[in-house]
C-alpha cells in the first residue's frame, strides 16, 4: 500500500479505508468479506462532483451555468476518471474474484473509474475535505482556457484535416516525466506518421489538447 500512496500522494492514519476502497464487490463475494467499494464509490461521486464544481465556478467566474456543467462533464465522465486511475495505475491495486480478474476486470473503465471514486471518498473521511480537494484538484484542472473559453482543439483539428480525403491523424505519447503523484504528459500529433506539434499537460487529455492547439496555430488557425 505504500507504493500506492505515493502514488495518491496520501498517507493513510487509517489503511483499511484504502484497502475498502480498492475491494471490488466480486473479491468481497469470493472471500466472504461485509465491505467492498460501492459506499465509499457513492460518496465519493458526490465528493468529485462538489470539488470540482466548486473549483469550476470560482476559475469561470462569467460562466454561465450550462457551460459550466458541460466543462464539468468533460471532466468528471467516466472515461476521463478511467484514465486518471490509469495515471495511478489503480488496476494493479484493485481486489477483484478469480472470475473478473480473469476477465480484464484490472482494465474495465468503470471498475476504475468507480474505484478513483472511493479513493476520493477514503481520503476524505480519513483526513478531511482539504486532501480530498488537493487530490482530486490534481486531475480536475483544466488547462490553457481562458474566461468564457472553452474549445475542443482535437474536434476542431480532425474537422480541419477531415476536409482533405485520406488524411489521418494520431496523437502518440512520447514522454511521461515527474514524481509520480505529479506526472507531466508529452503528447506529439501526427499527421500521416509525420509529427507536426507537441504539447504537454498533467494528463494525455490535457497533452492531447494543447499539441491539437499547437497544430491549429501552426495551420495559421485562429482560435
Amino acid at each position: 500500500m505504500i507504493e500506492l500512496e505515493d502514488k495518491i500522494g496520501y498517507l493513510f492514519k487509517n489503511k483499511q479505508l484504502l484497502i475498502n476502497a480498492l475491494t471490488h464487490s466480486s473479491y468481497k463475494n469470493e472471500n466472504n468479506l461485509e465491505i467492498d467499494n460501492e459506499r465509499l464509490e457513492f460518496l465519493g461521486d458526490s465528493l468529485l462532483g462538489f470539488i470540482s464544481a466548486e473549483y469550476l465556478f470560482k476559475k469561470f467566474e462569467k460562466s454561465q451555468e450550462g457551460k459550466l456543467s458541460r466543462l464539468r462533464a468533460s471532466e468528471v465522465c467516466e472515461k476521463s476518471l478511467a484514465n486518471f486511475a490509469i495515471q495511478l495505475e489503480l488496476g494493479k491495486f484493485i481486489r477483484l474474484g478469480k472470475g473478473e480478474l480473469a476477465s480484464g476486470g484490472a482494465d474495465r473503465p468503470s471498475i476504475l473509474s468507480n474505484a478513483f471514486e472511493a479513493i476520493i471518498a477514503a481520503i476524505y473521511l480519513d483526513g478531511g475535505m482539504e486532501p480530498a480537494k488537493k487530490f482530486v484538484l490534481r486531475f480536475v484542472n483544466i488547462e490553457g482556457i481562458k474566461e468564457d473559453e472553452f474549445v475542443d482543439y482535437k474536434t476542431l483539428l480532425q474537422e480541419v484535416v477531415q476536409q482533405t480525403p485520406g488524411e489521418r491523424l494520431e496523437y502518440v505519447n512520447v514522454a511521461e516525466y515527474g514524481p509520480a503523484h505529479e506526472r507531466t504528459f508529452e503528447v506529439e500529433v501526427h499527421l500521416n506518421n509525420n509529427p507536426i506539434s507537441k504539447g504537454t499537460g498533467s494528463s494525455k487529455k490535457k497533452s492531447e489538447q494543447m499539441a491539437a492547439k499547437a497544430a491549429l496555430e501552426l495551420m495559421g488557425i485562429k482560435i
